[in-house]
């Protein structure tokens, strides 16, 4: 579903080139559930902008169902950003607009229609556990309750892959064991889970593909793996 060919991303942005991803190579197939673990600075999130056609490789390929991406234009870019759901650390939601028009918004800008977006709305945030939190606005939320209303906002165009950037980094203990249940569950559906995380707890309990990236290379893909820097 997913192919990382040899993808190296070189930064110059100033006298010495930065090197952020170094010949990456891997595949995630599609119902996979893989942790992108590694230390801050390790590469993670360039690997996600990359994916979602935010930046460009200085070589190699990355193919979304068969797809190049970086070959892709404008209009495909944003038709694979419909595929793809990215849930960000810092919620990126609509200050002025409750939990449901934060959602029903996205739908709109797709071009949904309204019939279906009154449909899918609530069923989303039952999904999330917000469906008694529709009216409120993201100040009046919980920290896991805005990461919870991200997730839905990445769910409304009903993507084929989630894409989660540390989403427990602004989270305590108990928020942190509630995103990642959420994620789990959401996997349960045969979505296609990819969670970027430095959280050694978060990734030896789900027991799932870890690929670990230690400056800027793959030093380690295990498919039942563990946080190991």
């Amino acid at each position: 579903m997913i192919s990382f060919r040899n993808i190296t991303k070189i930064y110059n942005l100033s006298k010495e080139p930065i090197v952020a991803l170094k010949d990456v190579s891997f595949e995630i197939e599609k119902g996979e559930f893989v942790s992108i673990v590694g230390k801050s600075g390790a590469g993670k999130t360039t690997l996600i902008r990359l994916l979602i056609g935010e930046e460009k490789p200085t070589s190699g390929d990355i193919l979304f169902k068969g797809e190049s991406v970086p070959k892709m234009n404008l209009r495909e870019i944003q038709l694979l950003r419909r595929k793809i759901g990215v849930v960000y650390q810092d919620y990126k939601l609509l200050k002025k607009k409750n939990v449901r028009e934060n959602v029903s918004y996205i739908m709109e800008v797709i071009g949904a229609p309204r019939r279906s977006i009154l449909r899918d709305v609530p069923q989303i945030l039952e999904i999330v556990g917000l469906e008694n939190r529709q009216l409120n606005f993201p100040a009046e939320l919980s920290g896991g309750e805005k990461q919870r209303l991200a997730i839905a906002r990445a769910l409304c165009h009903r993507p084929e892959v989630i894409v989660a950037d540390e989403p427990t980094g602004n989270l305590d203990v108990y928020n942190t064991f509630e995103i990642i249940e959420l994620l789990k569950k959401i996997h349960s559906f045969g979505q296609t889970i990819i969670l970027a995380t430095h959280n050694k707890d978060i990734v030896d309990n789900l027991e799932k593909r870890v690929i670990t990236l230690s400056k800027g290379r793959v030093v380690r893909d295990d498919p039942h793996g563990e946080f190991i820097l």
